[in-house]
């Protein structure tokens, strides 16, 4: 199969092409840039539009599994909302969460096709959860912990591209569990990506701890949504912190949704202590059940706590400037941190990357060819991918065609699902998967292994 795309304005941060150029597919691969035309078995017309590698979510979450069956909604889905923005490859599995054996998520997605291409982290707290008896507040008995890297130990040989840690999650978890895991991927350079233990005041001592295990153990380290940890004020001393670490060697990096909300579940550990978090009952919006979309009080909050405590929420409590200044730094990009109840939950899952695009970069000053950059070539170096991120020849033939004057994002917090404006086409190694925020091939993805 032969795809022709014609008179677009091809930008490729990877080579620092910004030039009116055609582009041949074939195969699956990205067969030649020309100004010539060439005959093809399908001509696209891409006046009017920028062609670019596709999206690169750093800080994904994979579609729960069910009895074997993945969820896969095509409106309500986390990676079909990945998808209608752009994203064609993701890395799944962050905060410590799977939903199941992350090895067997990629040998379904591998069977079945996915929506967008997916790499998997082992999620420590998932692997920690079906080992021990102790709870989150708990540490894990010696041999639990042996077993637990056992476990974590196959899934990185199984192909999984590092550990994920959900700090603030599991506050039984010590720093010498932290890095005994760690150490799992020294050997490999495998990566270890983590929601911290604390935001706010406690950010900076809890990204340190982090950055530490990486440095100790000589692996990249990716410090997980930083506008929900340190937007509240720390911004500044937060990313100072970061790149001090990275002239001591850290491979070091981050990622940030562009809203000043978090999300999370009622019932999760960040919640025991709201003045820790900046919060007040008032500052929680319910994303499900007979209170969705309103904001919480005492009494509701304990209720649905004690009630619900899988119940997805929003809290409205970062900083706008201090999400502007992570995305001001040249190391930071974007993870969605896509994460739904059937539908239910934060905008972020169907609007990070044209927010992004449309709005931050504006507001932040950087050129349209850099924040493309930041979503494609710069995680794809991070996370060693050779063929993504670019449009080399022989690259795969992922990429996105959008309206840089229309793209925008329409979800919101009454409707997070809604897919953005001005993506006109989005493929999959050489195969149309979306046409006007429409899926039209929902199994072009595959897993991507390290």
């Amino acid at each position: 199969m032969r795809t022709f795309i014609q008179n677009g304005r091809v930008i490729d941060p990877s080579c620092r092409i910004d030039a009116g150029l055609n582009l041949l597919l074939e195969d699956g691969k990205i067969s030649c840039l020309t100004t010539e035309n060439l005959d093809a078995d399908e001509i696209i017309d891409a006046s009017g539009l920028v062609v670019c590698p596709g999206f690169i979510d750093m800080h994904a979450h994979e579609d729960p599994v069910i009895n074997g069956v993945r969820y896969a909604d095509e409106q309500k889905a986390n990676l079909a909302c990945l998808l209608r923005m752009g994203v064609t490859s993701c890395l799944a599995g962050n905060c410590g969460d799977n939903f199941e054996d992350p090895s067997a998520f990629l040998d379904q997605v591998d069977r079945e096709g996915c929506f967008v291409n997916v790499s998997m982290l082992a999620g420590y707290t998932w692997f920690r959860e079906r080992i021990s008896k102790a709870d989150r507040y708990s540490p894990a008995a010696p041999e639990e912990r042996k077993a637990i890297l056992s476990a974590i130990s196959e899934a990185l040989n199984h192909g999984c591209a590092g550990i994920s840690f959900g700090l603030e999650y599991v506050p039984g978890m010590d720093r010498e569990e932290l890095e005994r895991a760690a150490h799992l991927c020294s050997s490999s350079g495998k990566l270890i990506a983590a929601h911290i233990r604390a935001c706010a005041e406690g950010s900076l001592a809890a990204a340190a701890e982090v950055l530490e295990a990486g440095k100790k153990e000589s692996i990249p380290v990716e410090i997980s949504h930083i506008g929900s940890m340190a937007g509240y004020g720390q911004m500044r001393e937060f990313l100072d912190l970061v790149d001090s670490y990275r002239t001591f060697g850290v491979d070091a990096g981050c990622d940030c949704y562009p809203y000043a909300a978090f999300s999370t579940t009622i019932g999760s550990a960040p919640y025991d202590d709201l003045e820790s978090i900046h919060c007040s009952y008032e500052d929680i919006e319910l994303c499900e059940g007979i209170y969705r979309g309103q904001r919480c009080n005492k009494a509701i909050f304990e209720q649905e706590r004690a009630e619900h405590p899988d119940y997805l929420t929003v809290g409205h409590v970062m900083k706008e400037e201090e999400i502007r200044m992570a995305y001001c730094h040249p190391n930071v990009t974007v993870g969605s941190d896509c994460f739904l109840s059937e539908g239910n939950g934060h905008p972020r899952a169907a609007g990070s990357f044209p927010r992004f695009l449309s709005r931050y970069r504006k507001e932040c000053g950087i050129s349209l060819s850099e924040a493309l950059y930041r979503i494609t070539t710069l995680p794809a170096q991070r996370l060693g991918w050779k063929k993504k991120g670019t449009l080399r020849p022989g690259a795969d033939a992922d990429l996105v065609l959008f309206d840089p004057e229309q793209i925008c994002d329409r979800s919101s917090f009454q409707e997070p699902t809604l897919p953005p404006a001005g993506i006109e086409a989005v493929f999959l190694s050489g195969e149309l998967a979306v046409r006007n925020g429409v899926i039209v091939n929902g199994h072009l993805g595959k897993s991507i292994r390290m």
